[in-house]
């Protein structure tokens, strides 16, 4: 299989994950607060990192560690909170939607601070892609008026974490597989999350809560597969294609997880439906190849 083959794999398969790991946090708040959630979502996929990945990180220079730690607080770290407590206010599907600013926030990133360079054509891309997400925000408002939008804010704090993550991987950290930076930057989330979830009182009354007994199935399955194997997939992405590429994945995401919450209850109409075709032509048009 050719790059050009695997990256498209790549993120059809990182959308089925990253889609359906909304509709996992919205039934794991049901057990745990967001600070218990975000907290046992990194020590969880830490370990499980750990486990297959402890000996790659022998192969870390000293001079490594800077990066690893900016992109290990950026996106190992503080998303997992944020998105919990966006979620506490906000539908699985907005929340999703509201993700797809990380495109845009990566290329804004990679531009002023990291000096790449792009086509005017991905440029059209991304505007496109975004004015997709914009469409979506806007049909959601209309028919679910009653959630509080201002938690939109916790979204793009994490969407420039991972911008910031992407680019700093494809330009400084490019030398290192996938499971070596994945694994390396939950290690530096690990112990600041495991102090958090311990002072969350997560231990008190966990064997008499049966809300937390149903949740911790949705958590282990965020956390293995939606964290920890999707993280990998994902540096696997960023080193085979351009950071554009790779963070165009948020915008094929709200796809599958407004499908999941449509499931759920959530409501969906035929607006969301068009927002999301512009959203996929977008991605077309960021990365199509010149003939």
């Amino acid at each position: 299989m050719s790059n050009y083959q695997k990256k498209w794999f790549y993120l059809i398969l990182l959308s089925l994950i990253w889609g359906s790991s909304f509709i996992l946090i919205k039934k794991a708040l049901v057990g745990f607060t967001a600070l218990q959630l975000g907290g046992l979502r990194i020590v969880f996929a830490s370990l499980t990192l750990f486990i297959f990945g402890f000996r790659s990180l022998s192969k870390i220079k000293i001079t490594d560690w800077k990066w690893l730690v900016i992109a290990g607080f950026t996106s190992s770290f503080f998303p997992p909170f944020l998105f919990a407590l966006a979620q506490t206010e906000l539908d699985s599907g907005v929340t999703s939607i509201f993700n797809s600013i990380v495109p845009l926030m990566t290329t804004l990133v990679g531009i002023a601070l990291f000096g790449a360079l792009i086509t005017k054509r991905q440029v059209l891309g991304v505007f496109i892609g975004l004015f997709g997400t914009v469409a979506l925000i806007m049909a959601g408002m209309e028919f679910t008026p009653d959630q509080n939008y201002w938690y939109a804010i916790f979204i793009f704090l994490s969407a420039l974490g991972y911008a910031f993550n992407i680019n700093i991987i494809k330009r400084h950290l490019a030398h290192l597989d996938p499971l070596t930076i994945t694994t390396a930057s939950f290690g530096v989330a690990f112990v600041p999350a495991l102090f958090l979830t311990m002072y969350s009182g997560i231990f008190n009354g966990i064997q008499e809560d049966i809300e937390i007994h149903s949740a911790i199935w949705y958590l282990l399955a965020l956390a293995i597969l939606g964290t920890a194997w999707a993280n990998i997939l994902f540096n696997k992405l960023i080193h085979i294609s351009s950071p554009v590429f790779a963070a165009s994945v948020t915008y094929t995401i709200p796809l599958v997880a407004v499908l999941w919450g449509f499931w759920d209850g959530e409501q969906i109409n035929v607006f969301q439906l068009l927002g999301g075709f512009i959203i996929l032509f977008g991605v077309w048009l960021v990365n199509k190849k010149k003939r």
